[in-house]
Parts: C-alpha cells; structure tokens; sequence
C-alpha cells in the first residue's frame, strides 16, 4: 500500500478547519477530474457513505468511502474522521485529523493508505508521491475556500 501524509497550519480555528476538509461536495471542486456525491443522509456521522467518481468518460471509476470514525473537535480536543476505501479500483483508507496548533490556528494532518487496482506494490512510491501531490493541492483548496 502506498502510504503518505499531508500537513497543514492554516490560519483557521480548528472548527473551521474541519467545517471546510469535512464538507465532501467540496472535494470535488478541489480534485481534479472529480466529481463528489454523498448517499447516505444528513448529517455526517459514522455509516456516511461519500463517493467520488474520477476520470474521464469511459475511462472514469467511482471510489465510494464509508465513514467509520467521527470525531469532530470540541473544546481542545482533537478531531478526527477515518474513511474507509470500499471500490474496486481504489481501495485503503484516510483519516483527516485537526487538533489546536499555535497561536489557536488549526494544525491538519491527512494521512493516506491507498492500493490502486492492476498497479503492481513495486511503483507504491510513485502512488504516494502523485497522492502526496494531489491531495496536498486539494487540502490547500479546500483550507483557503470559505
């Protein structure tokens, strides 16, 4: 599996911080090629089946998730949502995590396991680095987006 980690200190209180990685329709305007639906009802909670369909035409998956942890921040306390990969092209997991950082901004970390079908362990490095990429730019989207 291709594992890599994304940090954040953006000049946010960690519950906007959350508000903004946790709000799924916005993922898609912040990953390319993506389009985000959520098919289980309001509001988000464990059981939260998000699915993000990526591509191009014929060439285009979908990559549903189920949240499996939901723990948003509340009095200094961390927050922390674990999703759960269920596709067949895509699957692993991803927990975003906001805690308080200095000076009351929000330090984010998103962390990622992710194995993509038919792509041999051997080019894991090449997986991380390219979601490290991506998801790196998609987190500053969605931070900067109010």
């Amino acid at each position: 599996m291709a594992l890599f980690l994304v940090r954040r200190t953006p000049p946010l209180s960690p519950d906007e911080a959350w508000r903004r990685l946790t709000a799924w329709h916005r993922h898609g305007d912040s990953v390319p090629f993506t389009r985000v639906t959520v098919t289980t009802p309001p509001p988000t909670g464990e059981g939260t089946v998000v699915v993000a369909r990526s591509g191009i035409g014929p060439l285009a998956f979908d990559d549903p998730m189920e949240v499996t942890v939901w723990q948003p921040p509340g009095d200094g306390t961390p927050g922390r949502c674990r999703l759960e990969k269920r596709g067949r092209v895509v699957t692993g997991w991803a927990e975003i995590e906001v805690r308080p950082g200095p000076g009351g901004r929000a330090r984010v970390e998103w962390r990622e396991d992710l194995r993509v079908a038919l792509v041999p362990a051997a080019l894991d490095g090449v997986v991380a680095r390219t979601g490290r990429l991506v998801f790196g730019r998609a987190v500053n989207r969605l931070l900067r987006q109010a």
